[in-house]
């Protein structure tokens, strides 16, 4: 048993809350275990000027941790985005492309925005699966206004941690888990299994190949606990739109 009572391969519960605020075109807060996070997708009718001109749109994402959302008080980021939430949103921003048809999109912006209101883990992976949730929530915003012709979601999208500690694998690690643990990884998966996106790192000794391997396949199972969340916050008539364009 875990520090927290779970099975080795048991998730934290986990709440997903579709539109969480009144003016975004999409939204959703996001709840695992002690980790809260408020995503929100904002619509902007502009792309990045690189895009100019090719019909294509872009989804960008910003994060920051709010200052009481860990046991001691984060200064705001003012001005400057540190080193670890300018790695994080660039990560959330790549992962949520790669699910997205951006020629069906057309010219415009999807701006995602997750704040950790509050902190036990998981942050980064518990925004990416939160903001798929508000970004297609504004994917459904657009099509309801006859604004794209098609749904721009190829398939779901989520992501979740594993991590080794002596000789057990672990799936969502906490806080306290996380500084512990001989490997942590986070992964990011589509809901047919294709990965995204790898982050791992051992801080003891190298891992094999068979122990990857068996991360991997931890990971599958915690994302296929998230689709499912994911779907029954975002109903069958999003789910059939998805389903109609994979």
């Amino acid at each position: 048993m875990r520090i927290d009572g779970r099975n080795l391969n048991e998730m934290r519960p986990l709440k997903i809350t579709r539109s969480y605020l009144k003016y975004p075109e999409g939204s959703a807060l996001i709840e695992l275990g002690d980790t809260v996070v408020l995503c929100t997708a904002s619509v902007e009718e502009k792309v990045p000027d690189f895009l100019n001109g090719q019909g294509r749109g872009w989804v960008t994402a910003e994060y920051a941790m709010l200052p009481r959302s860990t046991e001691t008080r984060i200064a705001r980021e003012r001005g400057r985005v540190n080193a670890r939430s300018l790695e994080i949103q660039r990560l959330i921003g790549r992962s949520l492309r790669a699910a997205v048809d951006l020629e069906a999109l057309g010219p415009r912006t999807v701006r995602i925005d997750c704040d950790v209101l509050q902190a036990d883990g998981g942050t980064r992976t518990a925004a990416i699966s939160g903001a798929y949730v508000a970004l297609a929530e504004a994917f459904f915003y657009l099509f309801q206004k006859e604004q794209i012709s098609y749904f721009p979601l190829n398939d779901y999208l989520a992501a979740i941690s594993v991590g080794r500690y002596k000789d057990t694998y672990l799936l969502d690690l906490s806080f306290a888990e996380d500084s512990r643990a001989a490997v942590d990884m986070n992964l990011v998966l589509t809901a047919a299994g294709e990965l995204v996106e790898i982050q791992g790192s051992s801080e003891d000794k190298p891992f094999s190949r068979g122990q990857l391997d068996r991360m991997l396949d931890l990971a599958g199972k915690g994302v296929a606990v998230i689709t499912a969340c994911q779907k029954a916050a975002l109903g069958p008539e999003i789910e059939r739109l998805i389903a109609a364009d994979r």
